[in-house]
This record gives structure tokens, sequence and C-alpha cells, in this order.
């Protein structure tokens, strides 16, 4: 198939084109490069790609595909909460926009990247599936739920979009991000011998490696059409449903000599679930996800020692927003977060 991944150069984007790539597929890319050069340790291979934002797509950077694969976003909740109108801007109008360009050249399925998130405060430890409520607490999972709605409206006979709800992702990626959960408790483990819990570790967070996430998008884009047709599936596995306090202990095993600290100073944290994968196991024969928190955390330490992760690159090149925001005083993005 020739597949458009959107945000090849992000976190996932950076481990799922390969994925593709080994499948058979035609992988080009689409980024705006906020984060191309967010490299550690040898510069991935990028497929051709057009460099451009997703706001400004244009109907010739779809012809010819036969799907795309959409992971671009602004992907982090803070960043979402400090600009709720460029992340509604960007996650939620542009998706629908660019998933109505794809419709209207013949793209045949959309691959929507979604997110557990959109379960938010379910409260409880029922393990939720596709069926549950959806109740975000965040702008960014907000958006997600938003561009579901919207999708599933823009379906017919010829386009089918899918919803892949992915689990926290962690591991290591090229492009590596520090501000979610696993990956920044083993950085701060490496680099301050502290594995340090703000929360008072109880919430519950579903995790999946970003390899199982990306390997989950490569059985959807050619699972029959009957059963991922406007579906909505959950991606990972309930082994990884872990809360905050056993996702720590975990990296305190994988990091010799790093001591947990469990402060408590910002209380319980809302998002809280644990989730059901059940559904993405039948619909998508053959997939599971497989890599555990413990490989994970294994694999992220052994990284960061190999390719010397320093503290100013955890702290401010691999954080999103802090790394937006420094682009920003320097010039090289305007206040829409262009370049």
């Amino acid at each position: 198939m020739r597949v458009l991944l959107t945000g090849h150069q992000g976190y996932l984007g950076t481990a799922t084109a390969p994925v593709l790539a080994a499948a058979g597929h035609e992988v080009t890319g689409l980024d705006s490069g906020l984060f191309a050069d967010c490299v550690l340790g040898p510069p991935p291979a990028d497929p051709e790609a057009y460099t451009v934002d997703l706001r400004d797509v244009e109907p010739r950077h779809l012809a010819g595909f036969d799907a795309v694969v959409h992971l671009a976003a602004l992907s982090n909740d803070p960043l979402g909460s400090l600009a709720p109108e460029l992340t509604y801007e960007i996650n939620h109008h542009a998706s629908v926009r660019l998933a109505r360009l794809a419709r209207d050249a013949g793209v045949h399925r959309f691959l929507y990247a979604s997110t557990c998130s959109v379960y938010g405060a379910s409260g409880g430890d029922d393990l939720l599936d596709e069926d549950a409520p959806l109740r975000p607490v965040t702008p960014y999972a907000e958006s997600k739920v938003r561009v579901e709605d919207d999708l599933v409206a823009l379906a017919d006979g010829d386009f089918s979009p899918v919803f892949l709800r992915n689990a926290t992702a962690f591991g290591f990626s090229p492009r590596p991000r520090a501000d979610i959960v696993l990956n920044n408790l083993v950085g701060h483990a490496y680099l301050s011998g502290e594995v340090r819990v703000l929360s008072d570790g109880t919430p519950w967070r579903p995790l999946v490696h970003a390899l199982d996430i990306a390997e989950a998008f490569r059985a959807a884009l050619t699972a029959p059409r009957d059963a991922v047709h406007t579906r909505a599936f959950n991606v990972g596995t309930e082994r990884n449903n872990l809360t905050v306090a056993e996702i720590a202990a975990e990296v305190v095993e994988a990091v010799p000599g790093a001591e947990l600290v469990i402060t408590g100073e910002t209380g319980a944290d809302p998002r809280s679930y644990r989730v059901d994968f059940s559904r993405v196991r039948a619909a998508l024969p053959g997939y599971e996800a497989r890599r555990t928190v413990k490989d994970g955390a294994v694999e992220l330490i052994d990284a960061y020692r190999g390719f010397g992760l320093t503290r100013e690159a955890f702290d401010r090149r691999f954080t999103r927003l802090a790394r937006l925001s420094d682009r920003r005083v320097a010039g090289t993005v305007d206040a829409s977060l262009r370049p």
C-alpha cells in the first residue's frame, strides 16, 4: 500500500515508519519538523516526506495514497492546558480537515491515533473496554474524542476510519520523549539516582511500548474492512495496567542504586483507569502487545547510558513543552507554533 504517515518525525512516527516499510508498504512522511532534530543516538533514516504543517495540508499531499496513518498532534497534556486553542486547532480541526481531504482524494483507510486517556477520570478498578463512558479531563484528550466523533460522520462505503486508542507509550525511539511516565522516571533515575513520584502513586496507568503501537497500526492497515470500519480499539496489554507506584518500582529494579521517593505533593491524580485490550486481539489476528514495562525500563536505561543522555537534553530537548518554549524564544517558531 502507499501510506501517508503524518508526524513521521515524532516519537511514535520515528518508530512506526520502519515497521510499515518492513511490512512492504511504500511510506511517505508528512511533518512540520518541529522535533526533527530531537535525536538521541544515530540519526534515523526518515522516509521521503512533505515538510508542511498539518493545518496547511493541501489536496495534492493526499493524491495517490491508499491509506493514511495519522499520528501528528500536539501530544502533551501540559501544553494542551497552556494553549488549549492551539490543541483544538491542530489536534481537532486540522485532523478532521485532513480526513476530509483524504476521503476526497480516494484514500480508503484512515488510521487515527487516539488515546486511552479519553477514559479520563473513570474511577474504580474495573477494566474499561471501548464502550465505556468517555470522560476526558484535558484539552488533549477532549480533542481526541471530538475527532473520533467527526470521523465517524465522514465514513462511507469507500472511506474507512479506524481509531486506535493507544495506552501511554513508553520505550526507546531515536526521537525520544522525556515527558511520558516511564521514560521520565528512568531518565530521572539515570541522571539523579532518584525515582521521584509527585503524586501519591495510586493512580492506574495503562502502558504500551512504542513498537507495539507501531505494530498495531501495521496490522490495522490490512485487516478486513468489516473488522475495523469506524471501530475503536484500545492498544496495549492488561499486564501493563499498573499503578504509578508499581511503574516506579520497575524503574528502581532496572536502574541499580536508584532510590524510590513518593512525595505525594500533588495528591491523587484524577486520571486513573485500567483498560481491557481484548478487542484489538480479536480483530487483528496475530497481534499482541508483547513488551512489558520491565522490558521498557531496561531498554531505556541501556539507551540513555549508551548514547550519553545529558540533563540539558532530558529537560529541554526531549520534553515537548520545554522544546517548543525554547523554539519560541529563539524565534524559530511563531506564536501559532508554525516553523
